[in-house]
């Protein structure tokens, strides 16, 4: 059967109705797809998987794979033999290219770099279908028969806030649907995260959007200016993504725009990977993805328990086949059903093994604290917009902040200090410097603002 937009949008909603039992069948045919697809015509893959069975439809019997590794082996990675490292380089390195037709048919994103490697994946055509319309559905249940009525009395108007200048994935996948759809190009408008904030306020006064997709940062930020009654736009729904939210946080965007907050669990190498509920879970799209919380061995973890990472298999891309791909998150699986009433798995996501931070003891051993310690305690500090948290030396932590317009900086500053050095206490790391940055939080160069940073 052809996977046209109509196509997928009736299977996945049959299969929700079904239940799990039909969802489970239909990732196991199409990993078993996919796994051979990418045998046939993938000379990395082909020799990765010589040893297999003919017919995989288990993704543990998979080896597993990383960023690292796949950009190793870019030319043989890829299974349209026309796809070279140099030629993605070369045309990721052409600011004029962004969201332009690579080779005439595919979609170049890169990722940001926040891991310290850059990554460079191709989209074809399908994925983009299928990815499309799986997140239009979770949009229009977000938003309800009311709210999609509201939305389109207002015109319909998204906004995307978004890193310009690179091929990132939300910029490259907005410039190349609004220049091909004449009628998509009148409802959704990019907004640069890089713009001063008085003209972001203002430029987004003029447009006043229905819908708000973007960073969780930089809506955090707005946020704060709707608060002080500089901006005033009145949004149905918003969508943030692209860095872990606490309830606080979402709760405040609420409040602020007295709008629907909700929020997606993504990657560049798999952008339908989940969405938000009313409960705060993320419910993984697990007909066209499979999402693997795995210990340091790479075996399953219970659900209830946070894994030490996290695996997922891309079954929608064809030409860059992402399989039992290494996140590089912690997240932990419900144990039970949603009380949403979703049958899809539930998951919650504590951020990046990677930004853990791991000090020496005064006696030489080692001690790692985990990224969410330091959220939730900047959580609980009013008068902080945004903080960053980075790891200079082994035994020095600089902090950056943003506080809020009407905040006592030097006061938040003590607050955070104290509330740091009690943190570190607790972990008997006494002797650890706090010192405060006269620098407001970096921005990595695709628009994301990484709290915790680790000594690289």
């Amino acid at each position: 059967m052809s996977e046209n937009l109509s196509w997928v949008a009736k299977d996945a909603r049959q299969a929700r109705r079904e239940g799990m039992a039909v969802i489970t069948r239909r990732q196991r045919e199409r990993l078993a797809d996919l796994v051979a697809y990418a045998r046939a015509e993938s000379p990395y893959y082909r020799e990765l998987y010589r040893d297999l069975p003919d017919r995989v439809e288990d993704p543990a019997l998979l080896p597993v794979t990383d960023k690292k590794t796949l950009m190793a082996h870019f030319d043989d990675w890829a299974t349209d033999r026309e796809i070279t490292l140099g030629k993605v380089r070369e045309f990721a390195d052409d600011p004029s290219l962004i969201g332009a037709r690579f080779l005439g048919k595919y979609l170049v994103a890169t990722t940001s770099g926040t891991t310290g490697r850059r990554g460079l994946f191709v989209q074809d055509s399908r994925y983009q279908h299928i990815a499309a319309t799986l997140t239009g559905q979770v949009l229009a249940g977000w938003l309800g028969s009311g709210g999609l009525l509201r939305v389109a009395a207002r015109g319909g108007k998204l906004a995307q806030l978004v890193a310009t200048g690179g091929h990132y994935v939300g910029y490259a996948s907005y410039v190349q649907v609004t220049s091909e759809s004449k009628w998509r190009s009148k409802i959704v408008r990019a907004f640069s995260v890089h713009t001063p904030m008085p003209e972001l306020v203002a430029r987004l006064n003029r447009y006043n959007p229905a819908i708000i997709v973007g960073y969780a940062s930089a809506i955090q930020l707005l946020a704060a200016e709707q608060e002080a009654g500089r901006l005033h736009i009145k949004p149905v729904l918003i969508e943030a993504a692209g860095e872990t939210m606490t309830p606080a946080d979402t709760d405040r965007m609420a409040t602020a725009f007295g709008a629907r907050v909700r929020t997606m669990y993504s990657c560049t190498e798999c952008t339908y990977l989940s969405h938000s509920c009313e409960h705060g879970w993320y419910h993984v799209n697990s007909d066209w993805a499979v999402l693997e919380p795995v210990d340091a061995d790479y075996r399953p973890t219970p659900p209830g328990e946070l894994s030490h990472t996290v695996l997922i298999s891309n079954l929608a891309n064809r030409v860059q086949p992402f399989l039992r791909y290494d996140l590089g998150d912690r997240v932990l699986l419900r144990p039970d059903p949603c009380p949403c009433g979703s049958p899809l798995p539930a998951v919650r996501v504590q951020g990046r093994a990677g930004d853990v931070l791991t000090f020496p003891t005064e006696r030489g051993e080692q001690v790692s604290i985990a990224p969410l310690a330091f959220g939730t305690l900047f959580d609980r500090i009013p008068g902080v917009e945004l903080f960053q948290v980075e790891q200079t030396a082994p035994t020095t932590l600089r902090v950056r902040m943003r506080p809020a317009a009407d905040a006592d900086t030097e006061h938040v500053w003590r607050e955070v200090h104290r509330e740091l050095d009690q943190l570190l206490a607790d972990h008997k790391l006494d002797h650890i410097a706090v010192r405060r940055a006269d620098e407001p939080p970096r921005q990595t160069a695709g628009g994301k603002y990484r709290t915790v940073i680790p000594l690289s």
